[in-house]
């Protein structure tokens, strides 16, 4: 492979960059035993006739009485296992809450996150991620380059003189196309409020899924992210981000 002319090979990530990955994966995967313990605590409830409503944020208002003394109509056995959930939650939402200091304090002096964060929906989470694990940008030649490698390009399925562009291929990190697609799936509230300033995104909506709706915005962002990170600038709010062009 070393020996091709056209090889490329992918840039050695600095120790920094290595470190905050760590912390992005780490940050992941805590999330992650975070639902879990979420929807423990809620299946452990319904099985007594106690039915949380929709959001994180009453299972924490429960939990947050249910340790400060106000226990719920059923047996002390019961009382007792939610009581040991609900202390994992706390002291695991303390750590996420610990790892995203770490992120805002790793970003403050980082350059390249604060550009990428006047891109709208790309907020510090994405746009630190996106810092370090894109060590040089301009290995890649294009934004719809960049976009590919993160799997947010559709697969072209061809037959004959016809051409079809199916599913997103999903190749590459899973990781960064997550956040993308999360952040402008936000984006997607933006739209519905003030339809006049996101023409594009309005008729896509006409037609299309939410879902896939944000995967496309997600394909512009990634195409945005890169010409930003390439040129050394920031995105300029008076260029709609569905008619910006990599």
């Amino acid at each position: 492979a070393v020996t091709r002319p056209t090889m490329r090979f992918v840039a050695v990530k600095s120790l920094d960059q290595q470190s905050m990955l760590a912390l992005h994966r780490t940050r992941d995967l805590l999330i992650r035993q975070r639902t879990q313990l979420v929807n423990m605590i809620r299946g452990q409830l319904a099985e007594f006739g106690i039915v949380l409503a929709k959001g994180i944020q009453h299972v924490f208002k429960f939990t947050g009485q249910l340790l400060g003394g106000e226990a719920p109509d059923i047996p002390p056995l019961a009382v007792s296992v939610i009581v040991t959930l609900a202390e994992q939650l706390r002291d695991l939402h303390a750590r996420i809450g610990g790892l995203d200091k770490d992120i805002r304090t790793w970003s403050k002096d980082n350059e390249v996150v604060k550009r990428l964060q006047t891109i709208p929906g790309i907020g510090i989470v994405t746009a630190s991620a996106l810092a370090a694990t894109v060590t040089d940008p301009h290995q890649f030649t294009s934004g719809r380059q960049f976009a590919a490698s993160l799997g947010l390009t559709p697969k072209a399925d061809c037959s004959g003189d016809k051409q079809r562009m199916g599913r997103i291929s999903k190749m590459g990190d899973r990781y960064l196309r997550r956040l993308l697609v999360n952040g402008m799936t936000s984006q997607l509230q933006a739209a519905r409020r003030k339809p006049e300033a996101h023409p594009w995104v309005t008729r896509l909506l006409a037609s299309k899924p939410n879902k896939l709706v944000a995967v496309a915005m997600a394909n512009k962002a990634a195409r945005i992210a890169w010409v930003v990170m390439t040129r050394g600038e920031v995105y300029r709010a008076h260029h709609p981000i569905t008619e910006a062009t990599a």
